[in-house]
């Protein structure tokens, strides 16, 4: 409560706006650069070396005649993976994954509260 009292100042008496320094010239300039090594960075390791970050199993002959059991998509596609695999029929399977997205697009159509907060 004191400081609301006596309100906020600044007791040494130094002008704050001294050590303030422009944003654009600045800053902008340290992350242009920054972006640009980034970005350096990223070329030289796609040019230099492409197979650093690739898969091993990338790098095993394909057998046209088989396919491999350990096959999974990524991470991302795992549901659509796994609501295809469990449903037998091709069908079913695509029905059921595309209602599993639109099941998604529906439930903020069923929040019926009027009041509006997190």
């Amino acid at each position: 409560t004191f400081l609301h009292e006596t309100g906020s100042n600044n007791p040494l008496g130094i002008p704050s706006d001294c050590d303030k320094i422009p944003f654009h010239p600045y800053y902008s300039t340290k992350d242009i650069l920054g972006f640009a090594l980034l970005l350096i960075l990223l070329a030289s390791l796609a040019l230099f070396s492409p197979n650093f970050l690739g898969d091993p199993e990338n790098f095993t002959p394909a057998n046209p005649l088989a396919t491999p059991p350990h096959i999974k998509p990524e991470w991302y596609f795992l549901f659509a993976y796994a609501i295809l695999r469990s449903i037998p029929n091709k069908l079913g399977g695509v029905l059921a994954l595309a209602a599993s997205v639109l099941v998604l697009f529906l439930i903020p159509l069923l929040h019926t509260s009027k009041l509006r907060s997190m």
